[in-house]
């Protein structure tokens, strides 16, 4: 898809909501070639350490989770946005590990990966790395 049609495709879809609730993206169809892959998508709620996250948006290869650390009484929540990446299938001791999305890893933070304590200023970055 060329940079003009992806940004037309963008411009012509809803506005995020402000409020944190669900956005459901619509399906589509791209035309891929003999390598077109399915990939495992990434869990909407998922725990690491003491945290636990639940995507609140979602677009294209963007989106938000709302951060809650779990060791805490009343918790203040942050909203990481983040850059889907994907990874090809592999074999690996005789069993084949399925291609999936992935989550940055720490190392790419602040390239893949954003932590906001603004609601707000986190979609704004969502629609950002949306667009690219």
């Amino acid at each position: 898809m060329s940079t003009a049609s992806a940004q037309k495709k963008l411009q012509e879809q809803p506005p995020l909501p402000q409020d944190g609730s669900q956005i459901k993206t619509p399906a589509t169809a791209e035309a891929r070639g003999k390598k077109s892959h399915s990939y495992k998508s990434l869990p909407t709620r998922f725990r690491s350490g003491e945290f636990e996250y639940r995507q609140i948006a979602r677009e294209g290869s963007a989106a938000i989770y709302e951060q809650t650390w779990l060791g805490c009484a009343e918790p203040s929540i942050c909203y990481e946005v983040i850059r889907i990446r994907h990874r090809d299938g592999f074999q690996i001791g005789g069993r084949f590990v399925e291609p999936a999305e992935l989550y940055p890893k720490a190392e790419a933070w602040g390239i893949d990966g954003f932590t906001f304590t603004d609601k707000d200023a986190a979609f704004a970055k969502l629609r950002e790395v949306a667009e690219r």
